[in-house]
């Protein structure tokens, strides 16, 4: 066996059509007696083979196969190209491509020898020369065997110097096994770690005519270029270790601190989770900590002496709370109730029989195509006319608004904003839906999502009413009336404006009791201002007008009032009448009936 150290060949076989098949299967008996005796394998001697014609053809690479048997098994399967002599070309491709790092060459620095063996029986039909001598400038030996028919100043051009050690003419094909050989004992010469003291700590790796120490994994090599070092894998910063690395012969592990074991990543620490070992005995809460635990009380808990009891704290009774009726403590909070009847205020403190300022509202528009752009901008100006009327706050009324056509879209929730001047601004950005009007769907959407709490509605135990406005101006699509009678049982008092082509039967359908007092009506949008008093009014009858003094019926003054008043409203009525047209002018009478009914029950229980 050649053992004086690795080495990177590379075979390059001419398979030309002047090359006979029975002359080609001595060529890879040539190939096949050089290779049994080597010593193949990663670390050692590393072979490859390409055959070329008119064209180049890798038959396997420098990191294809690592054992005689497969090498052989792959020489046996080649099949001629029986073409062209691209004897340079075939050269350019062993310099840049068999030859690369890439396909299995060892780096330069590592000293192992690259030599190519090119066996051809011809002349090259391309230039040979020029390519050859860069391939050897580039450290690659080159060995010309020349067969029976080829150029000897071909062979010489493409050799390595000195020539009488690289250029081989076999007079036939049926020499070429004798002359294996022969070509085998210029290939191996002295065992170089074996003829001299190399002085090398770890290992000897033998080069022709040199040597060079090697490391074991987990050392590098000194400067000295002999005694070899431990490395330290920790040193770099790149181990990824959370808390500790520790350095072993190359590689490296990581350790945890204490109170923390390692991660299935085997880099990462989790602390040890103390509480679950179920031996706190914490009455509420059990808090790990790294080597240990403590016990935590629930919000409005107040841990005891012994480190795990806790006890109820009543900040009622421990704090200046303030409230105007009554102070009800929770779990760490308390809040301010009110009677029956009557409302808490922004404050969160103070008590009002009027619910305007206090109110969860959704107002819920109509932006179907119907609208069109300009009359959508003077819905827009209707809501934040509403809004005006409002005292918006996270404690007071909350403000939420949908806009819906073919489809229904939350423009902003309850609890998006807490002043009139975002909700304001917010309602101006709205962009124009267009398209169909399903009023129906926009109703479920309302009881389903807008007033959940999650969207931003107080609880129901809070008492806060919930209002719907619902704004229209034509004949719903889709079914309105089981969404709206839903919407009614479940608590939200709802509120129904129509204007233009707006069906009255829907409008009431969708109101609440007294329906007159919840539904309203304008002939078109430029005339619908007078929408948002009536609304106002019917949200708190005592906001905008002041106190109404009750006084006798009986009375005559109270009499001549009343007259008065009377003829006022209706010759109000006449003119808008004239204005705004019957329909109007028959529901503002149907309302301001139902108003004097109220005023009557007033009076009666004031009696």
């Amino acid at each position: 066996k050649c053992r004086t150290g690795p080495l990177d060949i590379v075979f390059v076989i001419d398979s030309s059509r002047s090359v006979r098949p029975f002359e080609f299967e001595t060529m890879r008996r040539f190939m096949m007696d050089i290779i049994s005796n080597l010593d193949v394998g990663p670390n050692a001697t590393r072979v490859g083979v390409i055959q070329y014609s008119s064209q180049v053809q890798n038959i396997f690479s420098l990191k294809t196969f690592f054992t005689r048997a497969d090498m052989e098994r792959a020489i046996n399967s080649i099949v001629p190209l029986a073409q062209g002599t691209m004897t340079g070309l075939a050269i350019q491709y062993a310099m840049n491509v068999a030859f690369s790092t890439q396909e299995g060459a060892r780096p330069p620095h590592k000293g192992v020898p690259r030599i190519a063996i090119i066996v051809t029986d011809g002349r090259p039909q391309d230039r040979v020369s020029e390519v050859a001598t860069q391939a050897r400038n580039a450290g690659i030996e080159i060995y010309a065997v020349g067969i029976q028919r080829a150029d000897m100043n071909s062979l010489r051009a493409m050799a390595s110097p000195p020539l009488e050690e690289h250029v081989f003419l076999v007079e036939s094909f049926e020499l070429i096994q004798q002359f294996a050989k022969q070509f085998q004992d210029k290939l191996c010469g002295v065992d170089m770690c074996m003829e001299r003291e190399h002085g090398c700590q770890h290992s000897c790796v033998s080069t022709p005519g040199s040597f060079y120490c090697e490391c074991n994994p987990g050392y590098r090599l000194n400067g000295d270029g002999k005694t070899c070092s431990p490395i330290d894998a920790c040193a770099d910063g790149r181990h990824g270790c959370q808390h500790h690395c520790v350095s072993l012969r190359g590689s490296y592990s990581c350790r945890c601190r204490p109170g923390y074991y390692l991660s299935h990543n085997k880099r990462s620490c989790t602390m040890i989770d103390y509480c679950s070992f179920g031996n706190h005995s914490c009455q509420h809460e059990c808090v790990s900590i790294p080597n240990g635990h403590y016990c935590r009380c629930r919000s409005g808990f107040t841990l005891q002496p012994d480190g795990k009891s806790c006890r109820a704290t009543d900040l009622c009774n421990g704090v200046d709370h303030g409230c105007e009726f009554k102070c009800v403590s929770t779990e760490g909070s308390y809040h301010c109730v009110c009677p029956e009847g009557q409302q808490l205020q922004a404050d969160g403190k103070t008590c009002s029989k009027c619910g305007s300022g206090h109110v969860d509202l959704v107002m819920v528009i109509d932006g179907s195509k119907s609208v069109r752009p300009q009359n959508f901008e003077l819905v827009k100006q209707f809501v934040n006319r509403v809004v005006d009327l409002l005292e918006v706050s996270p404690q007071g009324t909350r403000v939420g608004l949908v806009q819906y056509s073919s489809r229904v879209r939350t423009e902003f929730p309850l609890n998006k904003y807490h002043s009139a001047d975002e909700i304001k601004k917010a309602v101006m950005d709205v962009e124009y839906m267009e398209k169909g009007t399903m009023t129906g769907l926009a109703l479920k959407h309302m009881v389903e999502h807008s007033f959940s709490e999650l969207e931003g509605a107080r609880p129901l135990s809070q008492n806060i009413p919930r209002i719907g406005l619902v704004f229209t101006d034509g004949r719903s699509q889709d079914d309105i009336s089981e969404w709206a009678r839903r919407a009614k049982e479940s608590g939200i008092v709802m509120f129904a404006v129509g204007v233009g082509k707006a069906v009255e039967e829907e409008l009431r359908a969708i109101a609440s009791e007294p329906v007159e007092q919840h539904f309203s009506y304008s002939a078109d949008f430029t005339t619908m201002t007078h929408l948002v008093e009536n609304f106002s009014l019917n949200i708190c009858p005592e906001e905008g007008k002041g106190e109404t003094e009750i006084r006798s019926p009986c009375e005559c003054e109270a009499l001549v009032q009343f007259q008065t008043n009377t003829v006022a409203i209706l010759q109000s009525l006449t003119e808008k009448n004239i204005l705004w047209g019957e329909a109007w002018a028959s529901r503002s009478l149907a309302q301001m009936t139902a108003r004097l009914e109220d005023l009557e029950k007033q009076i009666a229980n004031k009696k």
